[in-house]
């Protein structure tokens, strides 16, 4: 039994963490495979000081998303098992062990054995809505921040899927088609800590790009996706409600404007209906969005920076979220399976 870890990564500073937690944990020289995913032209040395314990080599992904740089990771590779590893997780000193023991007790049909991830919350006080959120991978299933697959389900699945270009949804689509290839998937005994980063107040904004994958999800693997992969399935329903009442309201609002010399009576009537719905759809409009607000300030710390983010991004996520939902359903209008492309012949090997 062999192994081997992939890590793409943009070189964000979170990297020098973990390769330092990842060397203190082996006890014997591990290949690790580093995909440099930026774009070439952003491409130079990544700002990284390799760790004594560790062979690293470097690849480069060229800034096609972490699907595809994971997929330009493990086929690089030459051993039975590839550890992927998110580039900002903390492996503990036990991981590469406990790591061992995982896959020793594997037998021939798992294809893929995940970690225990581990999210340190502040002490003190409530978590924060960013925090919170970033809890929520304790109880993800088959999330890349750390899984080890077997190379053959990898090879025999076609790797992850590259349509999926944000590190969304990608992880779950693959154990997905391996589970359909007839493998099974464990969680394993390892344990991996995945601190929590900051990434500013419209994160939660910019997460909702994830709803264009949902319709691909959905396109690729039928409406019981969510079941099968254990996704949670979000409030994306409510949200369509609310911006369908915001966009009533301002519709109906200007269609009430009276036109130039008054109109007949007709159309003054017609105005005043017009009004009355602007009015029911925005009251629809509002409460829809202090309802939702109001459910994520509840469980925060409550402050006044906490309740004004909340307050802001509450209003911006459904249209956000029903926007990149309906792009996701012209973009991904008929996809195919699947499949992997035709491997290069020749592939370019960095200096260590």
């Amino acid at each position: 039994m062999t192994w081997s870890v992939v890590i793409p990564t943009i070189g964000r500073p979170t990297l020098s963490a973990c390769l330092d937690a990842l060397a203190g944990s082996v006890r014997s020289p591990v290949e690790v495979v580093l995909v440099d995913d930026r774009p070439l032209r952003e491409c130079g040395p990544l700002p990284v000081e390799v760790p004594p314990g560790l062979d690293v080599r470097v690849e480069y992904g060229c800034g096609n998303g972490p699907a595809a740089a994971r997929n330009v990771g493990w086929r690089s590779v030459r051993t039975d098992w590839v550890v992927f590893l998110d580039d900002d997780v903390l492996p503990g000193p036990g991981w590469a062990a406990a790591l061992e023991a995982d896959l020793a007790s594997a037998d021939g049909g798992v294809g893929a054995v995940q970690g225990r991830i581990v999210v340190p919350m502040p002490g003190g006080r409530r978590p924060t809505d960013a925090e919170r959120n970033t809890a929520g991978l304790a109880e993800s299933a088959w999330i890349t921040a750390d899984i080890a697959y077997r190379v053959a389900a990898l090879a025999g699945a076609g790797g992850f899927d590259e349509r999926f270009r944000r590190a969304f949804r990608e992880d779950a689509d693959l154990a997905l088609r391996v589970r359909d290839a007839g493998w099974s998937l464990v969680v394993g005994q390892r344990v991996t800590t995945h601190p929590v980063r900051p990434d500013g107040p419209l994160a939660s904004v910019r997460a909702q790009a994830g709803n264009a994958d949902d319709v691909l999800m959905t396109r690729l693997h039928g409406p019981t996706w969510w079941d099968r992969a254990e996704a949670p399935r979000g409030r994306f329903p409510r949200h369509a409600v609310v911006t369908a009442a915001g966009t009533a309201a301002v519709a109906l609002a200007a269609a009430a404007v009276p036109r130039r010399g008054g109109g007949s009576g007709a159309s003054r009537g017609r105005a005043g209906r017009y009004r009355r719905g602007a009015a029911v759809a925005a009251a629809v409009w509002a409460a829809g969005t202090a309802e939702f607000a109001a459910a994520r300030i509840a469980p925060g710390p409550r402050t006044r920076r906490e309740i004004t983010t909340m307050v802001a991004t509450s209003v911006l996520i459904p249209p956000a979220a029903v926007a990149h939902h309906l792009v996701g359903r012209w973009r991904h209008r008929r996809p195919e399976p699947w499949s992997a492309p035709a491997p290069a012949t020749d592939r370019v090997e960095v200096a260590r």
